[in-house]
């Protein structure tokens, strides 16, 4: 029924955009150079309304300098073109009734101009609010500078990162990563490592996509991240060196762009390094009998060293065969490792819940190694065919991913008291992961007002997996343990296709976008008598805004998702890497199906503040999450472990998160400006089998910048999570903050930069909590969060701008570099 009322919302939108957008009122023209008596491409024409003085259209002009224009109603309009090196052409007086008009042709005098040194300076803003996606400008972003791309998550707004580096978006996980706008293997074995591997130099920008459209994938309850890296259609050769030193990181990337005429090539090289950091991690676990006679009480402190190390380079190609085709190819290589040790002190006790006596003591010494690493390839090719037709547009997609992760591991657990035996485990855990997507998109305008388009793409992921386990014996040695010893291939087909558009209903009163994904998910895998069906997804989605005046807006969203347990949700075998906690996947597990709503509001100023507003409701059923079950005795494939905490990936029922997101950028003068975010919500999980458990979260985020005179600028960042409890466990809050001070020079070409992380603490104390019927458990982590670094940065190269470079902007772009 539900699904039925949003297919009808949808058609209705259709049917009023197609019949509403009748009443437009066409003006047409063509924009000629008044010496050579030749067209004018890409020239910025404007109709505005004489009366009010607003903006009522605005288009580039075609490759024959032909323009269409679109006025609302009947009356009085100005129109005004403009092209860099021209003078501004304005006609005033134009009465325009309700049949089209042809305004002839507009003659643009040239003006001269020295064109072999151009500077060009601009200041994009920092965020942008448009209908279906908010993005972020990193810039600017001084805190980050010399960082990755976790460093730039943390300042985005709606999205959280934890100390870890675990990203949310509007409270939910379950986040799509794209790079580029497609998928990439870097993201297989661990989001984390990856996103600490891409250097925010590196950054053009971030797209938070809260309720993505039928044209993307349905995967992803929380949404979609889309990180944009730079890329230079500029003529000439330019580049970027950055390096940068510091106490934690270590980072260093090239890149080497350079277009002649109408193909260009780009080549990039980056490394980071996270030096040896020691956490210091202390639990207590008390669990009970079935009779409740007797408490078991494990009590564990340790310290973890941890180190990681990452690269990655890559070739970019890009010929524009004529100015409607264009073909692109990229290729990236991934690379990055951890290493992580311990030594943890456990005692282990059973007491007596009434005296607290203590009936047997065993004290043990674990010691853990732990290396994990990726290497893959990415590569794509791209085709792209512009028509006549403004808009008109045909993309053709192939992507190819190939990773290949290790995992090893090994425990051994001595014991300090009696004469029982020490234990120990070492796995080797090789895997591959080929993933394989093509894609074709169109987009077809109608009328003004109304585009249609429609794709369908094919998804075929191939994951082989073996997990190679030995057990310690008496004498020293290892001998295979075929009980904990596997292996297993996994595939999964997806087969789409879509159907969407965008429209403006009633005058532009309401302009948005809707439409309907289908998705076919095919999925073997050789566990051992596990079956999974496969399953047909229709996903609606729609976004509808309107505009109060030229500087407010409200949008209103709803978007349906999916998210399908990956082969580390499915993956039946257990990590035992600690004894007393073992996780694992759970075949079994289905799809979770999210429901997101989200109603927003803008407001930009004219000194370039903005401010949006936004509430969301979210709804899971077969909400997937891990969740902690206490033994006092496990047997995993006839070996017995005691006092057990077994977390596994399970379909808990329900999850609804109602909350609001508040964002504000506001210059409070020319050189100081503030920025923040506030995130806060109530989460409630709902299982048929336990007490629905809710909880109410915030976050708040303040950036402070101010520009300093000789090109001196100084930053301060800093960001609070709250603690939020969830079904079996409960998140610890933290508190960081940020400084830095950047000074330009060599006429902003190079400069050089400082920062800071928690400057006057070194750790960051972290305290949570995990619970059962049977069990309470406590933990406290100190992590190592103190950092200083400086930064080295500079920019080189000739740039050149001609008429003939397509550009979808009337004025040359600074060049990404």
């Amino acid at each position: 029924m539900f699904k039925n009322v949003i297919l009808l919302v949808i058609l209705f939108l259709l049917s009023c955009s197609y019949l509403y957008s009748q009443n437009k009122i066409n003006v047409t023209g063509t924009v000629i150079d008044s010496i050579q008596n030749t067209p004018i491409d890409y020239c910025s024409v404007s109709l505005i309304d004489q009366q009010t003085g607003k903006i009522v259209d605005g288009v580039i002009s075609n490759t024959k300098g032909i323009f269409s224009l679109v006025a609302n109603k009947p009356g009085v309009y100005r129109l005004k073109a403009d092209f860099i090196a021209y003078h501004s052409y304005i006609k005033d007086s134009i009465l325009i009734g309700k049949a089209d008009v042809n305004i002839g042709t507009l003659l643009l005098q040239p003006s001269v101009i020295n064109m072999n040194e151009v500077t060009i300076t601009g200041t994009k803003s920092t965020v942008e609010n448009q209908i279906d996606k908010m993005v972020y400008n990193p810039g600017n972003d001084l805190t980050a500078q010399g960082g990755v791309a976790i460093d730039i998550l943390k300042k985005v707004p709606m999205v959280s990162v934890d100390i870890n580096g675990n990203v949310e978006l509007m409270g939910s996980s379950n986040v799509r990563f794209l790079i580029n706008g497609k998928p990439s293997s870097i993201f297989g074995a661990s989001i984390t490592d990856a996103l600490q591997s891409i250097p925010a130099s590196q950054i053009k920008s971030i797209d938070v996509i809260t309720s993505p459209g039928a044209k993307y994938d349905a995967t992803g309850t929380g949404g979609i991240i889309n990180i944009v890296l730079k890329e230079n259609n500029i003529q000439g050769v330019n580049g970027n060196v950055n390096l940068s030193a510091g106490t934690r990181f270590e980072n260093g990337s090239f890149t080497l762009n350079t277009r002649k005429g109408n193909f260009g090539i780009g080549v990039f090289l980056n490394g980071n390094m996270q030096l040896n950091t020691t956490s210091k991690n202390t639990s207590i676990r008390q669990s009970y009998s079935a009779a409740k006679d007797t408490i078991n009480q494990l009590s564990q402190q340790g310290e973890s060293p941890y180190t990681r190390n990452g690269y990655r380079s890559g070739i970019n190609l890009n010929w524009s065969i004529t100015k409607k085709d264009e073909l692109t190819a990229s290729l990236n290589y991934n690379h990055f490792e951890n290493h992580g040790t311990g030594i943890t002190n456990q005692d282990q006790q059973l007491l007596l819940p009434t005296t607290g006596n203590v009936l047997s003591d065993l004290i043990t010494v674990r010691t853990s190694d732990s290396r994990m690493s990726e290497n893959s390839t990415d590569w794509s090719l791209s085709y792209k065919k512009t028509f006549n037709k403004k808009d008109q547009e045909l993309d053709i997609l192939y992507t190819s991913s190939f990773g290949n992760n290790l995992n090893n591991a090994s425990q051994i657990t001595n014991n300090q008291t009696g004469n029982i035996l020490s234990s120990g485990l070492r796995s080797n855990n090789p895997g591959k992961d080929h993933e394989s997507e093509i894609s074709v998109d169109y987009t077809q305008p109608v009328i003004k007002g109304f585009t249609i388009e429609t794709g369908g793409k094919v998804i075929l992921q191939d994951i082989t997996n073996s997990v190679l386990t030995d057990t310690l014996l008496t004498n020293g040695d290892y001998a295979r343990n075929n009980g904990q010893s596997n292996s297993f291939n996994y595939k999964r087909s997806i087969y789409a296709a879509y159907l969407s558009t965008s429209f403006a209903l009633f005058h532009d009163f309401l302009i948005g976008k809707a439409g309907l994904r289908y998705e076919r998910t095919n999925t073997t895998a050789d566990f051992a008598g596990t079956s999974i069906p496969g399953y047909n997804t229709f996903a609606p989605s729609f976004t509808v805004q309107h505009k109060l005046n030229e500087t407010q807006s409200i949008k209103l969203a709803y978007s349906y998702r999916i998210e399908r347990p990956d082969y580390g949700d499915l993956n039946p075998f257990f990590n035992i890497s600690d004894p007393h906690n073992i996780s694992t996947g759970n075949p079994l597990v289905r799809p979770e199906i999210g429901h997101n709503y989200e109603l927003g509001y803008n407001k930009s100023f004219e000194k370039g503040g903005n401010i949006y507003v936004a509430g969301y409701y979210r709804h899971n059923t077969d909400d997937m999450q891990s969740f902690t079950t206490y033994y006092n005795v496990l047997n995993v494939n006839g070996t017995d472990y005691t006092d057990v905490a077994l977390t596994s990936r399970t379909n808990i029922g329900t999850q609804t998160t109602v909350g609001a997101n508040i964002f504000g950028s506001v210059p409070l003068t020319n050189e100081l400006n503030l920025r923040s975010n506030i995130q806060l919500g109530e989460r409630t999980n709902t299982n048929p089998g336990l007490a629905s458990v809710s909880g109410f979260s915030y976050r708040a985020n303040l950036n402070v910048s101010y520009q300093l005179p000789r090109d001196l600028a100084f930053e301060v960042f800093a960001n609070y999570n709250s603690s939020q409890k969830n079904i079996s466990s409960t998140r610890p809050a933290f508190f960081f903050y940020n400084l830095a001070i950047r000074k330009q020079f060599m006429n902003k070409k190079a400069s050089i930069g400082i920062t800071a992380a928690n400057p006057f603490g070194m750790y960051i104390t972290q305290k949570s909590a995990t619970y059962g019927s049977n069990f309470y458990q406590t933990n406290i982590r100190q992590f190592p969060f103190q950092s200083f670094g400086i930064t080295l940065n500079y920019k080189f190269g000739k740039l050149e701008f001609k008429k003939d470079v397509k550009d979808d902007n009337s004025i040359p772009q600074e060049p990404e570099i």
